[in-house]
């Protein structure tokens, strides 16, 4: 048995959790999920029935990780601590993979489909307005590499998966810090296999549609 089991779908947020197995040289078996008909090990292991989920069969028993972020975050601890935070990097690490799950994807989402935050009301809301929320994701990555400065941290798998996401589908302006950022994370080994893996499972998907 493989020392993970990754249950996903390739058209899905599982495409992160793929890029982190990969980036921490995980040892790793994918279970697919057809939207149609979730499979028992999904909803044992995650009543959401959401993908992607994550089992790490681990000698004292199984732990099932869930959420995008942790699953990043429980990954580097548990199989890649060299993508860990150092404890100088650790404000930067845990600060901006939380901000990147919540105030800017609630943003983008908001955007998306449609919801206006009331004249007044954004203090309400967790990431206020979908301008501010853009601003200061560029204004991290202004003039520095990585989201922890000149080093590559898993941080970087979630918050370049929402940027990768962004400048792919034009949910975030056109920015040369996004676009520049991309460019260097696109560029990774971890990267390229992840997503040569999903993209082949798309093709073939589609094909037998």
């Amino acid at each position: 048995m493989a020392e993970y089991t990754f249950i996903t779908n390739p058209m899905s947020r599982g495409q992160i959790a793929r890029w982190a197995l990969h980036e921490a040289g995980a040892d790793y078996e994918t279970v697919l999920v057809d939207w149609s008909a979730r499979p028992q090990l999904l909803l044992d292991s995650n009543p959401m029935g959401k993908v992607p989920t994550l089992i790490h069969h681990r000698p004292g028993g199984d732990q099932v990780i869930t959420e995008c972020a942790a699953i990043c975050d429980y990954l580097a601890r548990a199989s890649a601590p060299n993508l860990a935070p150092t404890d100088d990097e650790l404000a930067d690490y845990t600060r901006w993979m939380y901000f990147a799950a919540g105030p800017l994807e609630q943003a983008i989402i908001a955007k998306a489909v449609g919801w206006d935050v009331p004249e007044g009301k954004g203090g309400m809301v967790g990431f206020g307005s979908y301008d501010r929320a853009v601003d200061v994701l560029e204004g991290l990555l202004t003039g520095r590499e990585y989201v922890c400065g000149s080093r590559f941290t898993m941080a970087d798998v979630y918050v370049g998966s929402q940027v990768d996401w962004g400048v792919n589908f034009k949910s975030l302006p056109n920015r040369e810090a996004f676009t520049a950022y991309a460019e260097r994370f696109r560029a990774r080994d971890g990267y390229k296999a992840a997503k040569a893996i999903d993209m082949d499972l798309i093709a073939k998907a589609q094909a037998s549609a």
